[in-house]
């Protein structure tokens, strides 16, 4: 297998966007192409992340409609769709293309257009990535995650307040990455009193509904030589599922997609918890942050709120800071761009473009998450110096 190498990344400004799809993915493509000095013409295999552009737009063919934009044409082109997690199988699906030696040269770009729809309107979209069986009940992901963090609370005796400092540790966060959604800090009272959306958890314990696109260039590693110095390498990554129904799992605090992805992606990588630098976690719900954290091994079972309540996560004074770029709960989920934009905040951390936001890291993590845990990437980059 070759050594698949990241040599370039970009993300677009994330939030409500006048831009369509097809627009969007243009401008993180052009950035990105630019940001890896590569030639459109170069480009082999181009791949697009999108879970719905046809339910949100009415558009499909959105990656041979980039290619002719982006001037790619006669690149194999392929749309992946895994959901929310559909960036995370984006960086696996342009590894495997890499890695196999079907292409010296490719790009993922991860979009979304959400905004123009009320939020009623998508989240029945998002919706639908639930078991027909939960969503003729009007089960939604919200009300799992209410039902799961409550469960989560009351077994482990966490207090409420350890979910509100993981979303004002990523607001902060935000703050230094131009490219959020939410650029402002919010204070453990304001997360707290905020409104009710699935007891226990409130409005500031959900990420927003979000306009914006990401990109990343891999290649072989002999390859990405020629370009530059300063490139990440891919040293393990893996995909797993967890049972379709939620309700069917043994334990709801256990997300065993992410155990199995993680456990993957360590075994490839000779990699494990405690060689990790600096993470990117799937938080669409703050509660989700605690359930990675002890499905990667991060905490033990059960743990988790105390590692936040000790500031382990902290990007500038914790042991293993977790979403330097303020996460989805700040920065925004547009949904086929979220595990993309990981892998971009992660690449950047690790060649140290990563601005105010910048930790000394070597090795990164990032773990993308479809729907309640129903499909995981888990993706591990290392630095090349």
């Amino acid at each position: 297998m070759e050594r698949v190498a990241i040599i370039g990344a970009s993300m677009t400004q994330f939030g409500q966007r006048e831009s369509w799809i097809q627009d969007l993915l243009a401008e993180a493509g052009i950035e990105c192409l630019a940001d890896a000095g590569v030639d459109a013409a170069d480009v082999e295999h181009l791949y697009v992340s999108n879970m719905a552009s046809g339910e949100f737009e009415g558009q499909t063919g959105v990656m041979n409609a980039l290619a002719h934009d982006l001037d790619a044409v006669p690149a194999y082109t392929q749309r992946i769709d895994q959901t929310s997690s559909s960036g995370g199988a984006g960086i696996y699906a342009a590894w495997q293309s890499v890695a196999s030696g079907a292409s010296d040269m490719t790009m993922l770009v991860g979009g979304e257009k959400m905004t123009h729809k009320t939020t009623g309107e998508a989240t029945d979209v998002i919706a639908s990535l639930t078991h027909p069986v939960e969503y003729k009940t009007g089960v939604t992901l919200p009300s799992f995650a209410g039902l799961t963090a409550r469960h989560y609370l009351e077994r482990f005796d966490a207090p409420r307040e350890s979910l509100g400092k993981v979303a004002v540790k990523n607001h902060r966060n935000g703050v230094d990455n131009p490219k959020a959604q939410f650029r402002k800090e919010v204070d453990l009272e304001t997360v707290l009193e905020s409104p009710i959306v699935a007891d226990p958890l409130r409005l500031y314990d959900f990420c927003p509904i979000t306009d914006g696109s990401a990109a990343l260039m891999l290649c072989p590693e002999d390859v990405a030589q020629e370009y530059t110095d300063d490139y990440a390498v891919i040293t393990g990554i893996d995909g797993a599922t967890d049972t379709h129904v939620v309700h069917e799992r043994e334990d709801p605090t256990i997300m065993g997609g992410v155990v199995e992805s993680g456990a993957g992606a360590y075994e490839m990588s000779g990699r494990g918890p405690d060689d990790v630098d600096v993470a990117e976690l799937h938080d669409m719900f703050t509660i989700l942050e605690f359930l990675q954290m002890e499905g990667l091994g991060f905490a033990e079972q059960g743990e988790a709120w105390q590692l936040v309540e000790e500031g382990y996560t902290e990007r500038d004074t914790g042991e293993l800071p977790i979403n330097t770029s303020g996460g989805l709960k700040s920065k925004g989920h547009p949904l086929g761009a979220s595990g993309v934009a990981q892998g971009v905040e992660i690449y950047e951390q690790l060649v140290g473009e990563a601005g105010p936001r910048q930790v000394e890291a070597d090795v990164g993590l990032c773990c993308n998450v479809g729907g309640f845990g129903n499909c995981v990437i888990t993706t591990i980059m290392e630095a090349a110096r």
